[in-house]
Parts: structure tokens; sequence; C-alpha cells
């Protein structure tokens, strides 16, 4: 058993490479602090192996053809796209801001979508686990397998968590990445437009990569 989780933990390492996982991750991620980022890819972590979950056990029940699973791909390819058009639309529009304010003595630099200021975070921790929850359809047709491989494709909560952990890590340090690239790179309006212009562009490729593969 112990090996059967390992291989599905590291099953989860390797999905979470995915450039739609990591595409949906940044485009998140892109101007939050560090708890908010952190706090964003765990939710979208957790509400993608909870999605595999529901899935994997409808499958263990009931037979559906390939073709089906495949509309899986789709829906987190259309998911992937619509969050780069919308990127995309809030950079034309300008409806992307950029504040300073000193606290304690620190200056903070706050980012945000439309005209008004809020720091009200319930919407993004929302959006972020209901993503991952959308995009876990397209993972699993390789979750099956893998399951198959190792324990005769009966999918019990140990395994998805081992699946979730494994996605977790990977998230993690992504997220670690982005919040460098907040840090450094995005002190300048101009460059939080370009920073948003490139993951709507580059959403919008990825998930066309998916659709027309």
């Amino acid at each position: 058993m112990e090996l059967s989780l390992l291989v599905i933990f590291w099953y989860g390492i390797l999905h979470a490479f995915g450039p739609d996982h990591l595409t949906a991750i940044a485009d998140f991620s892109i101007g939050k602090n560090r708890k908010r980022t952190l706090l964003i890819t765990l939710l979208f972590a957790v509400g993608h192996g909870l999605s595999l979950f529901v899935f994997a056990k409808v499958l263990e029940h009931v037979e559906i053809s390939e073709s089906i699973l495949a509309y899986g791909d789709i829906i987190s390819a259309s998911v992937i796209i619509a969050m780069g058009a919308y990127l995309l639309f809030m950079v034309a529009t300008d409806r992307i801001q950029l504040g300073r304010h000193m606290h304690r003595g620190e200056e903070h630099i706050h980012i945000w979508f439309g005209k008004s200021h809020s720091h009200d975070d319930a919407m993004a921790k929302t959006s972020s686990l209901t993503l991952g929850l959308l995009m876990g359809a397209g993972g699993v047709r390789g979750m099956l397998v893998t399951l198959g491989a190792v324990q005769g494709g009966t999918v019990d909560f140990t395994m998805v968590a081992a699946f979730t952990l494994g996605v977790m890590v990977v998230f993690a340090c992504f997220g670690v990445l982005m919040l460098y690239v907040n840090k450094n790179f995005l002190g300048s309006l101009v460059n939080v437009r370009r920073a948003f212009s490139a993951a709507g562009v580059i959403s919008l490729a990825v998930g066309s990569n998916i659709l027309l593969g």
C-alpha cells in the first residue's frame, strides 16, 4: 500500500507540471502577496484533488466511453481560454490598478481589478477552488490509468490525499516563483499590465493547444 501511495504521489507531482495548471496558478497569483498566493495555490490543489476523487468514484460504478471522458480536456481548455480572454479584457479596458501605501513604516503595493480598491479576497479564494474543481475533469483519464496500475482501479480518500499532496508540492513551489516575480518585477502599473497581458496570451495559447491537440 505504501508503494501505491508513493506512485500516486509522484503522479500528482508530474500531473501538476501540466502547462494548463501552471498557467492557471500564474493567472491567479500575479500581484498577490505571500499569504494570498500560497492560499490560492493550496485551494486550487484541494479543488483539483476533490474533483478527481468524485469523478473517479463515479467512473468506478458507471462505464463511460473514452469519447465522453475527452470532454474533461475540453472543459479544462475552455476554462484556461476564458481566463486568458478575461485578463486581456481587463488590460484593454484599463481595469487593472496599482496602489501604494505605507504600513508600519513599510511600503505596500496592492493590485486589483476594477476602478475601486477592495481588500475582499473571498472571490479570488472561491474562484481558485472552483477552478481546481473544473480542471480536475481534465485529469480523470490519466489518474484512472495510474490507479488501475497500482490498485486495480479502486479509489479511496487516502489515494486522493497522496495525489493532492503531490500537486500541492509543485503548486507551492510555483507559487514561490510567482512571489519572486511579484516582488521584483511588478513595482509599476506598466509592468503589471504587461504581466497580465503576457498571462492572458499564454492562457489563450495553452488552452487552444489543448483543444487542437
